[in-house]
Order: C-alpha cells, then structure tokens, then sequence
C-alpha cells in the first residue's frame, strides 16, 4: 500500500506558508487583470458565503474538449467553499469579466481534469502535493488524491 505525506481527503487545505507564493500569485492576478494570461490563468471572484462581499484569487482555467474547469489543488480553500456555496462566480482576463455557474464533480469523474491539470500546471502546483503526486503518476494515485482536490465544471 503506497504511504502518503498528505490526507486528500474533504479537510485537505494548503495555505500560502510562504511569502514567495503570495508575491507570486500577487503577480499572476495583476498581470491577468491587466490582459495577460500566464498559461490560462484567470481572477476569480466569488462572493463570500458568510460575508456577502467578493473575493478573488488567481486561476488556471482548464479546457478539455471545449468544457471548462477549475480545479483547487490547495484542497478545499475558502474560494472553494464559496463557490460550493453560491454555485456562481465571475472570471476576468484583462477587463473582460464573465459570470459562470459551477458544477462540483464527483471523485470518479475528476481524472481526465486532474491529469491534465497535472501535466499543463505540474511546475507550478506540483509543491502542493508534497511530492505524493505527479503529472505520470498512475490512475490509482489519481483516484486515492481526488477527494482532496475540488474540481468544478464551469458554463
């Protein structure tokens, strides 16, 4: 049986432990406010299930055969919860701004989305798996991390 560093389960959260991923993601969200798009990326915003007010974070958009999905690899971060929460949310490149409606997927139907994600994001989300994961591993490994790793289909 294959030992994990990290739980995938519904309480896995990643949070920023150091200051050199704020800063970065503080860059990708200006640039993409801007109109630049690193690799996909977006600025989502969602309104705070608690608070009411919108609060945003950098994305990567994934497209597989034209479908849309964003997908969590810190776990299940408060932006989740969100979205969980109000099943809508807005997502901006430059001064586009698009509202979607989001469809949580179930553990069995995320390994299309969770390979891909690995594969086109792995140098930038691979810190996030501790080392458990990567873009070759195996279906079982994809399988056993899924209920960690929120996917949300988007129209």
């Amino acid at each position: 049986m294959t030992e994990y560093k990290q739980t995938y389960d519904s309480k896995r959260v990643i949070t920023d432990k150091e200051g050199s991923m704020r800063v970065f993601n503080r860059i990708v969200a200006r640039l993409t406010k801007l109109g630049l798009s690193l690799m996909g990326s977006r600025v989502l915003s969602v309104q705070g299930r608690k608070s009411g007010e919108w609060r945003s974070t950098p994305v990567n958009l994934l497209v597989i055969d034209g479908q849309r999905y964003l997908v969590a690899p810190r776990g299940h971060t408060q932006w989740v919860k969100n979205l969980r929460a109000s099943g809508t949310g807005r997502l901006q490149l430059g001064g586009k701004v698009e509202t979607f409606h989001a469809e949580e997927l179930a553990d069995a139907d995320k390994l299309p989305a969770l390979r891909l994600y690995l594969k086109k994001w792995a140098w930038e989300v691979g810190a996030f798996f501790g080392g458990d994961v990567t873009k070759n591993s195996p279906d079982e490994v994809l399988r056993h991390i899924a209920p960690g790793v929120p996917v949300f289909k988007i129209s």
